[in-house]
């Protein structure tokens, strides 16, 4: 602990174990909580995302694998600040060349509440200057010239405490690499997995979206039935920071690679009315890895009458906003639910921000949770089959 009660790592410690922040969108904290926890990290909810303790390939792991954080952040210290002399020396004392190189770009952006110092331009300022002046004295140098890689540091000063913390992610996690146009008023594809992890659809289950647009539930779907890593062909900004364990990322990758079966992506389906919006959700498929396997055709959703039994219908209806005209949205909610109706062994979950969304479906929701849609707030509703089917299983039969 130094003055002005700055949390420092013990020296060679950091490039073992660091605090690292999962960022999630409001109302996922939760479910990238149990992701973590999934992976076998010990994490902790908080507002804004989920934190927990690992080293630099746990960090690799979770940007490889977390399906609905936003970012993984590492927290470099925090400490408090009631003075811009008390900001600088805080700052300055984090070991900051363990994780910023001396050719590297490190942009400095945060936010500042309820604090003696509220200027951000000020303490984005001081806090570069500290850094800068850090890394000149470790590195022997008399200028920075931040021609190489980009290492973003962000920082959060409320009620007088500092946060300093490192992008480990560099562009942020929903950005796959498979979608190449989103359409009108696109899902995140964080989201989106949240709502497949949330709509009690699960492996082995047939799911199908009447409303595909350009692909991207059914994609996040495939991708977590066939074990694809959402970060797979990407890269990410920690694999360039000074003394990262490469031999251990590109084993991360090789490992992720082959846990990645797309054979395993069964059951799941969809359709759209629009030929252009099905045309796309087919090249995402391809450039997900998941080509000629999940079924798409053009399609309308009031035509759609499945064989298979005990499905879930996912989908994400136009709002209103995007058809500019309620009416015929309104109509296209009842529509949907008469289409829940021929299907009683099936339940749907679907997203929207029409208040009016359960009246004109026909029946109140199961379940609902709250979420954003870009600025909209929407509320995704799960109405539960109507009967109950009881999938056979071969061991129980005896077969």
């Amino acid at each position: 602990m130094l003055a002005g009660g700055l949390t420092l790592p013990a020296e060679g410690d950091i490039m073992e174990q660091s605090v690292f922040i999962a960022t999630a969108a409001f109302g996922l904290e939760g479910v990238v909580t149990r992701e973590l926890t999934h992976m076998g990290f010990d994490a902790k909810g908080e507002n804004g995302g989920a934190r927990f303790h690992a080293d630099l390939a746990g960090a690799m792991r979770a940007n490889l694998w977390l399906r609905t954080a936003d970012r993984v952040l590492l927290e470099a210290g925090t400490f408090e600040a009631l003075s811009f002399e008390a900001l600088f020396e805080g700052v300055r004392s984090l070991p900051w060349e363990r994780w910023i190189g001396a050719h590297s770009r490190f942009p400095v952006t945060g936010n500042c509440a309820r604090s003696q110092l509220m200027s951000v331009r000020d303490c984005q300022s001081i806090i570069k200057k500290a850094i800068v002046e850090r890394l000149k004295a470790r590195y022997r140098l008399t200028w920075l010239p931040e021609d190489g890689e980009t290492t973003a540091v962000t920082f959060q000063l409320h009620e007088n405490r500092v946060r300093l913390c490192l992008d480990s992610s560099g562009t942020a996690l929903n950005r796959r690499g498979y979608r190449t146009w989103n359409g009108e008023a696109p899902l995140r594809e964080t989201l989106v997995a949240a709502l497949v992890s949330l709509s009690g659809w699960r492996p082995g289950l047939p799911l199908y979206d009447p409303m595909c647009g350009t692909g991207t539930l059914l994609a996040e779907a495939a991708m977590r039935m066939a074990d694809r890593a959402p970060g797979l062909t990407r890269s990410f900004d920690l694999e360039r920071w000074p003394g990262a364990p490469v031999r251990e990322f590109e084993r991360l990758r090789a490992e992720a690679k082959e846990a990645f079966h797309p054979e395993r992506a069964c059951g799941i389906a969809g359709s759209d009315i629009d030929p252009a919006a099905v045309d796309l959700a087919e090249r995402h498929l391809r450039a997900a890895g998941f080509g000629n396997r999940i079924p798409l055709h053009v399609a309308d959703m009031r035509a759609c009458a499945r064989e298979e039994q005990g499905g879930v219908f996912l989908t994400n209806p136009p709002y209103g906003e995007r058809l500019g005209d309620r009416k015929a949205c309104e109509a296209l909610y009842r529509d949907l639910g008469q289409m829940a109706a021929r299907h009683p062994t099936w339940s749907l979950s679907a997203i929207s921000s029409h208040p009016g969304f359960e009246r004109c479906f026909g029946r109140r929701a199961d379940k609902k949770r709250r979420f954003y849609n870009g600025r909209l707030e929407c509320e995704f509703m799960t109405f539960r089959a109507r009967e109950p089917f009881r999938r056979a299983v071969a061991a129980e039969d005896g077969a």
